[in-house]
């Protein structure tokens, strides 16, 4: 009986040593790559910025202080401590607003991911693994995508239904899920030729149990490294938005509705663009760093 209890505790335990080594493999290979490390940092500081933006920001966003309007950084001359960052055309505290501003910045990026993401993953696996007039049909649609920049595309459908936070992520997500579509088909096309797939096909599982059980499997590494490059892509096209003034709107705050508000100050106060600029910047440059990394770890081409 205590042996019996002995080789159950033993069974309990393997797997949870089995999962602490290879979170702490995980760790050391992040260690190792110096730009993932920093982009993993930067991620981290952006959304504890985000979560916590109505705490840490040290005003309103929204306050308007006609009294302080464009007051330089507090380390120029006439600049303030009150206002760390300086202040805009209508006196709000640049650094509020970029706080603030990170929490639209980063829901869009992330949303139109996910929205994106769920369109492309299920369109590819089923163009992939059906074929014939299903692959052809999707294909097409891809194709026409293509045809037409993004950007383009983004203005015409927003101008017909008018720009809110809501149609922004809409509007994304329906026009950038034709790059995981693709990657998917290409991943489903391949993986449902080997030998295990036919195997299972052969003794009558369904489609369904073949695409969860496995293709998907297969495909969600590469998968999330689209994914976590294409959040920079989005932050930089809802920056892009903004700025041409068919993204978020006033009273909302994103970075790029900031760099649209101070594109007519460079020459004479150009520390209202610039910093929401460099946010933007580290932003994407920290994504595009964690997303290198993850493609090192999770793409077995990548890997020597």
């Amino acid at each position: 009986m205590n042996a019996n209890t002995q080789v159950e505790q033993n069974m309990d335990v393997k797997p949870h040593h089995k999962e602490q080594s290879r979170v702490s493999k995980v760790f050391k290979q992040l260690w190792k790559s110096k730009t993932g490390t920093v982009g993993l940092v930067i991620v981290l500081c952006v959304i504890l910025m985000a979560v916590f933006a109505d705490i840490i920001a040290p005003y309103d966003h929204t306050e308007t202080n006609v009294s302080a309007r464009l007051l330089p950084p507090f380390w120029m001359e006439g600049g303030s401590f009150n206002y760390i960052l300086g202040t805009d055309n209508l006196g709000r505290d640049v650094l509020s607003r970029i706080i603030i501003g990170s929490k639209v910045s980063l829901l869009v990026g992330i949303a139109s991911v996910i929205v994106a993401g769920a369109i492309g993953l299920f369109l590819g696996l089923v163009s992939g693994y059906y074929g014939k007039w299903i692959d052809q049909v999707i294909m097409r649609l891809v194709d026409s995508f293509l045809a037409i920049p993004n950007i383009l595309f983004m203005l015409i459908i927003l101008a017909v239904i008018g720009p809110s936070l809501t149609s922004i992520i809409i509007v994304l997500g329906v026009t950038t899920w034709v790059i995981y579509a693709r990657m998917v088909r290409s991943e489903t096309l391949s993986i449902k030729e080997r030998d295990y797939v036919k195997s299972a096909r052969a003794i009558g599982a369904s489609d369904y149990r073949i695409i969860k059980k496995y293709i998907l499997p297969n495909v969600v590494s590469s998968f999330i490294v689209i994914a976590t490059l294409n959040v920079a892509t989005t932050i930089i096209l809802e920056s892009s938005l903004s700025f041409l003034g068919l993204g978020i709107q006033s009273p909302d705050v994103s970075w790029g509705l900031m760099l649209s508000d101070g594109r007519d100050y460079l020459a004479t106060s150009w520390w209202v663009a610039t910093f929401p600029g460099l946010a933007i910047t580290i932003t994407v440059l920290g994504i595009i760093f964690l997303g290198d990394w993850l493609r090192d770890m999770l793409d077995p081409k990548t890997k020597s």
